[in-house]
């Protein structure tokens, strides 16, 4: 076992404090030299972070006030709701802008940048940009407006107009199913305007036989129309034959009602036809054939 003298103990321990010495030195040196580096950064970041959440509480309580005054003028809901997205971009970038400023970095040439790579990004973005413009051309045109029931033809897709947006459209089916459509296809291609009217058209066409009595189901046609109450009175609705099928006489319908009570009527009232023909022996056929068979003996 070996045993130390005092004289290697205390060079040991002078060792030993030299270099614990050294260390606090250095790190103390660190300190002095990155700290207020730090602390400088750290500051800019916190006031970025309080810059941020104030900012976009600003740009909540501007859109708010821009939405109320276009409210209170009498804009369209569409057109509120594209202006609302694009000025919520438009607030958010020169929030952006204004923190990285504040980071020292040079706003004029970052804005060079973004315009000297406005090509690049509209090759990239060419839907993108299809879709705002065609939303810009949406509103300009009005085709449609929110709360409007719309076919797109196309695709046969239908639903209620619920929002218009920078480069989307969004329809709620009657299976309350949300349908985005982008402006751009809605814009180039064909689509129909259920509502854009104040009443609409309705069709109901049913057949009767030949041996069924024509003038007794004309006037029980004619019954149901002054009976039913969603139908406009102030519109003509008639009962006429349309056609000499091959199996029926085919009766049409025809009335107006308004828009929303379009469905309902048309179910409603071909049920009603049905239920009525039935009680007074009025047939409703089906296409049938008749076959007409010779023997082999008989004479022509």
């Amino acid at each position: 076992m070996t045993v130390l003298t005092s004289t290697e103990i205390t060079e040991g321990l002078q060792s030993d404090l030299s270099a614990v010495t050294e260390q606090i030195s250095r790190t103390q040196e660190y300190i002095d030299r990155y700290l207020p580096s730090v602390l400088s950064f750290g500051l800019r970041l916190l006031f970025a972070v309080i810059v941020f959440l104030v900012g976009a509480r600003l740009i909540k309580l501007l859109r708010k006030f821009i939405r109320r005054s276009m409210e209170r003028a009498g804009a369209d809901v569409g057109l509120m709701q594209f202006l609302d997205s694009l000025l919520k971009v438009i607030f958010y970038f020169v929030l952006i802008m204004l923190i990285a400023s504040g980071f020292g970095v040079d706003t004029t040439s970052v804005m060079a940048l973004v315009g000297s790579a406005g090509l690049t990004i509209g090759l990239a973005f060419q839907g993108s940009l299809s879709n705002f413009a065609g939303g810009v051309l949406l509103l300009l045109i009005k085709p449609f407006k929110v709360g409007d029931y719309i076919i797109y033809v196309a695709d046969n897709l239908e639903g209620t107009v619920t929002e218009v947006q920078m480069f989307y459209t969004t329809l709620l089916t009657a299976d309350n199913r949300r349908v985005v459509i982008p402006n751009g296809v809605l814009s180039n291609n064909s689509l129909v305007n259920v509502t854009a009217q104040d009443k609409r058209r309705l069709d109901i066409d049913v057949g009767i036989g030949y041996d069924s009595d024509l003038k007794l189901a004309k006037e029980l046609c004619e019954k149901l129309l002054n009976q039913e109450e969603k139908i406009l009175d102030d519109q003509e609705h008639i009962v006429v034959v349309d056609s000499l099928a091959d199996s029926a006489v085919m009766l049409k319908l025809r009335f107006w009602v308004r828009p929303e009570d379009y469905w309902n009527t048309k179910w409603r009232m071909t049920e009603k036809v049905k239920i009525l023909f039935d009680e007074n022996g009025i047939e409703i056929p089906f296409n049938q054939v008749d076959v007409n068979i010779k023997s082999a003996g008989a004479s022509d």
